[in-house]
């Protein structure tokens, strides 16, 4: 019934169990750098651990133990940088299915390699684990929104490449709770107290791996390829319809006519040849724009820090004591989860990105505000041995509401749209290398954030950093509004319509190039007039 109001013309067959089965396997591996982030922070913050890797180290200045948990946090995005730079390479080359079975592999071997350091208490291992793990999440952020996007009908394409970002917070949710629980039922003396939550990581490769055996594999991957063949029929079975179907027809037809367009326009045939696109139109340069702005923005707007380093902000809001910190913190994982799910369901397709991440941003910029604020004013918050007055622990009580309302906010904006726009924006010839792209300065920014936080508590003022993530976001919310195109309800193909207009335009305009499946943009007037848009319909395909 939805799909219907949303798009009439569309078969209900295409919302199917291959389609929903396909999206919940690629979707779970957001939980590749949901567990990390979730397990990192929090496992740092168990006696077991941080006493046998010299976290608490008595003979380290205060700048040496927070660069030392600097390094072991952002080992992770170090070995996420290469994987996000190779993935585009392995995607392309031996599909989006084995991509996801090589990623696996790597992904165990490197948590085998960190959980061994529990034996020798060697800090060498848990960086060099670290890294290989690092070089397999990395991949999924590539893999997953590339496979996600181009397997899914228009109008559900927000919801289905959201369960990505959904499952980053559904990793996280059960980090945080594993680590808590192992510290309420497993003594702090042995080192399984940290190990058994670390072993999530090995689970969900390992289920994640088996279950691809049984997904369908990409078929605007097999067209590339030249496996029309193969590809019809791939999408026959993702739609639920005949090979002759014209829905099945039309959609092929499309994949086939934006590849050739895109063959005619090409740089060069060698391998250096997509990236030569990728730098040298001025379409494809808005396009990385947009791939690293969204990154910028959201990276340094402080969610993630706050993700990572949960425990540490409960404490400086108030919360004192070992469980009570993790406990709140676990809390905090499932508002985030809820929070996902509730903008892939119900708020990124049918309100429009753009509305939702202008939303999240806007929440997520007066919850930084009021703990900037609050920061400033009662700077003994975080210490036990101060009694607070009545206002003080409600300004307290406030401040803690608004860390769990800043996740509410980074759910619904950035997270969900940093992962959709880059699956979504590029064209099929360089949709992986774009992706690899985006990804590799994601995890580059955010290397450089979990490096940069735990100085900046020391060298800042608590309340300064919190306004300096206050006044990203605010930047972030007026880059929005002038550079972000809305994208929803477009087919992939069509999207390429919008990045014809002048650059000045894309932003506000975009979103009035209403084409859908089969739609193409013959001319755009010089000033980027939308009266001189010729359409191509729905049903002008289907005739």
């Amino acid at each position: 019934m939805w799909l219907s109001k949303r798009d009439p013309d569309a078969p209900t067959e295409i919302l199917n169990w291959r389609l929903w089965y396909g999206v919940f396997v690629f979707g779970l591996m957001g939980a590749a750098r949901g567990l990390d982030e979730g397990l990192t922070g929090t496992t740092a913050s168990l006696k077991s651990y941080s006493t046998t890797f010299g976290l608490k180290d008595p003979s380290l200045s205060k700048s040496e133990q927070a660069d030392r948990l600097s390094n072991i946090t952002s080992m992770v995005q170090m070995g996420s940088i290469l994987g996000a730079l190779v993935a585009f390479y392995l995607t392309d080359k031996i599909g989006r299915l084995w991509a996801t079975r090589e990623l696996c592999l790597v992904w165990i071997c490197g948590t085998a390699i960190y959980l061994s350091a529990a034996s020798t208490g060697h800090i060498g291992m848990v960086y060099a684990g670290r890294f290989i793990m690092g070089v397999g999440i990395g991949q999924t952020t590539v893999v997953a929104p590339t496979y996600l996007a181009e397997v899914a009908p228009r109008f559900v394409r927000g919801l289905c490449v959201c369960m990505f970002s959904g499952s980053v917070y559904f990793g996280i949710m059960l980090g945080y709770f594993s680590v808590w629980g192992s510290s309420l039922h497993i003594s702090n003396t042995s080192q399984m107290q940290w190990v058994v939550p670390n072993l999530l990581h090995i689970y969900f490769a390992g289920i994640i791996a088996l279950l691809s055996c049984f997904a369908t594999e990409s078929p605007r991957w097999l067209v590339k390829v030249d496996k029309q063949e193969k590809a019809m029929n791939n999408l026959s079975k993702l739609r639920n319809l005949p090979t002759d179907h014209w829905y099945v027809q039309s959609e092929l037809m499309d994949i086939n006519d934006q590849l050739n367009r895109e063959k005619e326009a090409t740089l060069g045939s060698k391998w250096f040849g997509p990236l030569k696109e990728l730098v040298m139109l001025p379409s494809n340069r808005y396009r990385l724009m947009l791939s690293a702005m969204t990154q910028i923005l959201g990276q340094w707007s402080g969610a993630n820090s706050i993700t990572i380093y949960a425990p540490e902000y409960f404490a400086m809001m108030g919360t004192t004591g070992s469980s009570e910190k993790l406990f709140a913190t676990a809390i905090f994982g499932v508002v985030k989860f809820v929070s996902s799910m509730i903008c892939a369901f119900f708020l990124i397709d049918y309100i429009g990105r753009k509305k939702s991440l202008v939303s999240g941003i806007t929440i997520q910029f007066v919850s930084m505000l009021y703990m900037a604020i609050f920061l400033v004013i009662d700077t003994g918050v975080s210490n036990e041995e101060d009694v607070q007055t009545k206002s003080e622990k409600s300004a307290a009580i406030g401040a803690i509401v608004m860390i769990y309302v800043s996740g509410f906010g980074w759910a619904l904006g950035w997270n969900s749209v940093q992962y959709l726009i880059n699956s979504e924006i590029y064209p099929l010839r360089l949709r992986a290398i774009g992706g690899s792209f985006a990804m590799t300065f994601h995890f580059v920014n955010q290397y450089g954030n979990s490096k940069a936080v735990p100085e900046m508590f020391l060298t800042l003022t608590t309340g300064g950093t919190m306004f300096f993530f206050a006044a990203v976001t605010l930047l972030g919310l007026a880059w929005v509004y002038f550079f972000l195109p809305e994208l929803s309800g477009k087919s992939l193909e069509a999207i390429d319509a919008v990045f014809d207009l002048p650059w000045t335009v894309i932003g506000r305009k975009g979103k009035d190039l209403t084409v859908g499946v089969g739609s193409v943009v013959e001319a755009v007037g010089e000033k980027g007039g939308m009266d001189n848009v010729e359409h191509v319909t729905d049903n002008d395909r289907k005739v």
